[in-house]
């Protein structure tokens, strides 16, 4: 085979259409650009294993660049001409070009929130005083940079409301810049931590300066930042001994005396708890350290409040002393459940607030201290309650709601007399009357009954013939619960349905259920997808030829996998900011995080599994594969973009399908957000303009 291969021409028309109903009208596809291939074969535990596209891993060389201005240029002439495009666009910006309001946290009668009003790119951040106070705008990204790619995030607060920690974030990378404002002069201070990684950045309660946590870049460390004095002489309280693939994350207490440092291995793995009495400057005292583990520490009060999957699977609640935390010595106060898995537990009003998954639906209970259920914190619908902002000392504290098709409430919530009264109440992009969540079960290719969240219009004809937009995630202990989504929201109103399903590998019924979909597991987790869309196929609610599947990051390597595994299953996919190369992928960024998750390709027995699902290398010639949209960035710092190109070019030269292959490439965006509105909105109607022409009304025509 030629080095430079000529992509043949799609043969044949393709059907298109812009939203559920509209009629077809037939388009010829042109052929994507050449991509020039490269003879490099790796041996690898005595296997040959081909990378004809390498040479895209290098992001900045002048032919990747030009490859990505031509690929985007490809991208353009195809979805640019999809009809109904601007009916996508103006639904597209009902549905996110809202209000939209983050959860408050109080200091001395001051409060302090993110918000976005609906004509506005970017979240601004305010404060007001009182609960009922006038807004006032402390920080507003929008001057910081012109064409509006500058974030900002509320951090740590003072105890006197006067100083903020606020993050600033460009092009979507995790690299943030962390700075501190004088709330009433509205100026910064000269002290700026420069872009890293940071986990946690807490003020000192006398103010004198930061406590913070930076990896990634670094080995893990927690240092201590005294303001007025050079970045060089601060000091490191924590982190020797540690490697990078470590992720710190710490606590203060309320009076600044105790500092806890959680140490997570990689992403998803164990979790050590250490302490220290920054008032004695004593030595850490390890509470636990046992590398099977994990736990997780925060405040009630002067003790501390642990939820452990220690001798508990699902989960428990365990108070310690900070100066005696060992685990011997903790004291359960809620116990484990087989029907709920624990998610967190913090103090709240004098009292207990702790989260968990009930059916994969957020739920809170509040106890009292000693664990004493006093009463839950639930609503009727299918929906998900989160927030729990306050502090230990108030009784005031802020809880939301939301559904997959209706923006989260925020609801102010006293701790002592469990009433609650809605504090911001947004406008619904949809009329939550015209759709209903439901929650099926079905059985999994080894038998292991498995949930999923489906949404659609009340009178739903089950003949087969709708678009299903299904998604997934199934690792690192995420569990994907009903909370909004703008994507599934213009989905549903253009006429689809939606189904989120709860694979192996995620949280959702404990540490168990993620082992299930790890490491030489994973298989689980695409078998389980694919028994999903067999579901809905089998129930009546769709058929291949309209059933997309989207994911992103974990699941844009389910969804690369599983169109690889079954190809005949699915109409379109949208693999978004995904992880595709298995075998070299922990060389890049900060992926060793993932090896505890997935494994590395340096053991000969882990890169036997591995190999045989990695998405880039089980691509066969003349495959006949969905049509494909990938989706990533340069601003990704996290998942290496190469994945995206990579594959991209990989799928355009095997394709042996008349289905188009594209790739869409931010040249300013990223893994973690902050993309103003308008790129949403683009990147929307480039998502669904191109899901709904291949598995919309005229995709059967």
């Amino acid at each position: 085979m030629s080095r430079l291969r000529s992509i043949a021409p799609f043969m044949g028309a393709l059907m298109l259409t812009g939203c559920a109903g509209e009629e077809a009208t037939v388009y010829d596809v042109p052929p994507p650009p050449l991509t020039r291939m490269a003879n490099i074969v790796d041996q690898l535990h005595g296997i040959a294993v081909p990378d004809p596209y390498r040479w895209l891993e290098t992001q900045d060389a002048p032919e990747t660049r030009a490859w990505i201005d031509a690929q985007n240029e490809y991208t353009d002439s195809v979805l640019d001409t999809l009809p109904g495009r601007t009916g996508l666009r103006e639904l597209a910006a009902a549905v996110l070009e809202r209000d939209a309001i983050g959860l408050p946290s109080e200091r001395a009668g001051r409060y302090f929130y993110s918000k976005r009003r609906s004509d506005q790119e970017l979240a601004v951040i305010y404060v007001r005083d009182g609960i009922d106070g006038t807004d006032r705008v402390l920080i507003d990204p929008h001057p910081m940079s012109p064409d509006h790619t500058t974030s900002v995030q509320l951090g740590d607060l003072s105890d006197d409301g006067s100083l903020v920690v606020y993050s600033v974030r460009e092009g979507g990378v995790d690299e943030v810049t962390i700075r501190v404002r004088n709330v009433e002069s509205g100026e910064d201070l000269p002290d700026v931590l420069p872009p890293a990684r940071y986990s946690d950045v807490h003020l000192a309660p006398d103010a004198g300066g930061l406590y913070y946590s930076r990896f990634g870049d670094v080995t893990p460390r927690v240092l201590y930042h005294a303001f007025g004095t050079p970045l060089a002489d601060d000091v490191m309280l924590f982190g020797d001994g540690y490697e990078q693939h470590h992720i710190p994350v710490t606590v203060l207490s309320d009076d600044g005396r105790w500092l806890v440092v959680h140490i997570i291995e990689g992403s998803s793995g164990p979790t050590e708890i250490h302490v220290k009495d920054l008032e004695h400057d004593t030595p850490f005292v390890t509470a636990i350290a046992d590398g099977v583990s994990e736990s997780w520490a925060e405040f009630a009060g002067d003790q501390l409040v642990i939820t452990t999957n220690l001798d508990a699977p699902n989960k428990r609640v365990v108070l310690a002393d900070p100066a005696a935390p060992t685990a011997n010595a903790w004291h359960e106060v809620v116990s484990v459940r087989d029907d709920v898995v624990v998610q967190s537990a913090s103090g709240l009003g004098g009292r207990l607030a702790v989260s968990y998954l009930q059916d994969v639906q957020p739920r809170y209970a509040i106890h009292d201290i000693d664990g004493t259920h006093v009463h839950d914190i639930a609503f009727d619908t299918i929906g998900a309650v989160g927030g729990g902002s306050g502090r230990w000392t108030s009784h005031e504290a802020f809880f939301t709601f939301e559904t997959l098709h209706v923006p989260r409430t925020i609801y102010r919530y006293d701790v002592e007399t469990g009433e609650r009264q809605v504090w911001v109440e947004p406008k619904a992009p949809v009329d939550a009357a015209h759709y209903q969540v439901t929650q099926h079960w079905f059985a999994s290719k080894d038998g292991t009954r498995v949930p999923m969240f489906v949404t659609h219009r009340p009178d739903v004809t089950l003949d087969g013939s709708n678009p299903v937009l299904l998604t997934g995630y199934g690792g690192f202990n995420i569990s994907l619960t009903p909370v909004f989504s703008e994507l599934a929201t213009v989905w549903l109103e253009s006429g689809g349905v939606v189904a989120v399903a709860n694979l192996r590998g995620g949280g959702e019924f404990g540490e168990s259920w993620h082992q299930a979909g790890m490491l030489e597991n994973k298989q689980n987790v695409f078998d389980d997808f694919i028994a999903a869309a067999e579901y809905l196929i089998g129930e009546g609610y769709t058929s291949s030829k309209h059933l997309a599947i989207r994911g992103g990051s974990n699941g844009g390597l389910l969804v690369g996998t599983v169109s690889n595994q079954r190809p005949d299953l699915f109409g379109a996919v949208v693999c978004t900011y995904p992880l595709l190369d298995m075998v070299r992928y922990h060389q890049f960024l900060v992926a060793s995080f993932w090896v505890p998750e997935y494994g590395s390709s340096d053991d000969p027995d882990q890169f036997k599994y591995i190999y045989a699902y990695s998405p880039y290398h089980n691509v066969i010639n003349n495959g006949e594969y969905p049509a494909t949209l990938y989706l990533s960035g340069d601003g990704d710092t996290r998942v290496a973009p190469l994945h995206a190109r990579k594959m991209a070019a990989l799928m355009q030269e095997k394709n042996g399908s008349d289905n188009p292959i594209l790739l869409r490439y931010h040249t300013s965006a990223g893994h973690s957000g902050g993309q103003p509105v308008s790129q949403q909105i683009d990147e929307m109607v480039d998502t669904v303009s191109f899901l709904l022409w291949q598995v919309g009304d005229a995709a059967g025509s």
